[in-house]
């Protein structure tokens, strides 16, 4: 049934597409078409967030003073007081809405984005490139939303709770500008949505024949000082506290690559590994024996023989 629907989708849907031969400037204006498309989508879903950018921001404010319990699969309050929102400019508030609406607008149109990507560039891929990346980009997606959705339920609210019952402790007076609140959670969001594609990118550099898992291994311990320092310039906040939250899992996930290297690593052909394995057997799992250089000339290449003495 699998090696049906593959030649269902080989036959009705990528030789169609293989076999529509365009000239450049043809192509230029599909990729016109279609970048048009994508601004008018990505336009009138913006329009709708922007009605519910009130609610998005609320809704963004949950991490802020409740902690998620996966047992219950509900929200908690906190013991922390009631942290007001303020804004210190005149368009302040009015900017993190637009802010928030066009970022929701982005994140809820990304599956039309891709497809139109996907259906400009699938003409140009052969069909063992259709096969590796249709899957790849479809599980890079899934993975950035993953990420997206582990840091609001769970880092978010952590890291919060924590900076701000710091500050209450030490006798302060929680206030937070909407601009920084905002740019805090939509940075961590992001971030972390990112992270999540660390295993994909390693298994993409595997199977091109970038890395391997021994390569991987060997460089174990530079890749746990990397993942400090590059959460140590990601992290919204100079504490210790918060780039360990990105830190761990961003090393975390390279282990995970390291595994996913070694299953997706590019094989070597055939030819290559007897040519590879005999040059160092003579061809008969003996030793060569070393050519004098007065024999071959004085250097390395040995000509063609010509049949004639």
């Amino acid at each position: 049934m699998l090696n049906e629907f593959n030649r269902w989708l080989q036959d009705s849907v990528f030789k169609p597409l293989e076999d529509k031969k365009m000239p450049v400037m043809e192509h230029l204006v599909e990729l016109q078409v279609r970048l048009t498309r994508t601004v008018i989508v990505t336009a009138i879903v913006f329009v709708a967030t922007f009605f519910y950018a009130d609610a998005l921001v609320k809704w963004l404010r949950i991490p802020l003073q409740n902690m998620f319990v996966p047992r219950t699969l509900s929200w908690e309050p906190t013991d922390l007081p009631a942290v007001p929102f303020v804004f210190l400019a005149p368009a302040e508030a009015l900017w993190q809405n637009l802010k928030v609406a066009g970022l929701f607008a982005v994140f809820l149109a990304l599956p039309y984005i891709l497809i139109e990507v996907w259906q400009f560039i699938v003409p140009g891929l052969h069909a063992q490139e259709r096969r590796f990346v249709g899957p790849f980009v479809l599980l890079s997606t899934l993975a950035f939303y993953a990420g997206v959705s582990f840091s609001f339920f769970f880092v978010l609210p952590f890291a919060l709770n924590f900076l701000i019952s710091y500050g209450v402790s030490a006798g302060f007076i929680p206030q937070l500008s909407i601009a920084q609140y905002v740019g805090f959670a939509l940075w961590f969001l992001l971030v972390f949505g990112l992270i999540f594609e660390v295993p994909l990118a390693i298994t993409l550099m595997a199977k091109l024949g970038w890395v391997d898992a021994p390569f991987l291994r060997r460089y174990r311990k530079w890749a746990f000082l990397g993942a400090f320092i590059i959460a140590a310039i990601l992290t919204p906040t100079p504490d210790p506290f918060n780039q360990c939250l990105m830190a761990l899992p961003m090393y975390v996930f390279y282990e995970v690559g390291i595994v996913s290297a070694g299953v997706f690593n590019k094989k070597k052909p055939a030819a290559e590994e007897a040519a590879t394995s005999s040059a160092g057997s003579g061809g008969n799992g003996k030793p060569a024996a070393a050519v004098p250089a007065a024999v071959t000339g004085s250097g390395d290449y040995v000509g063609v023989p010509t049949g004639r003495r």
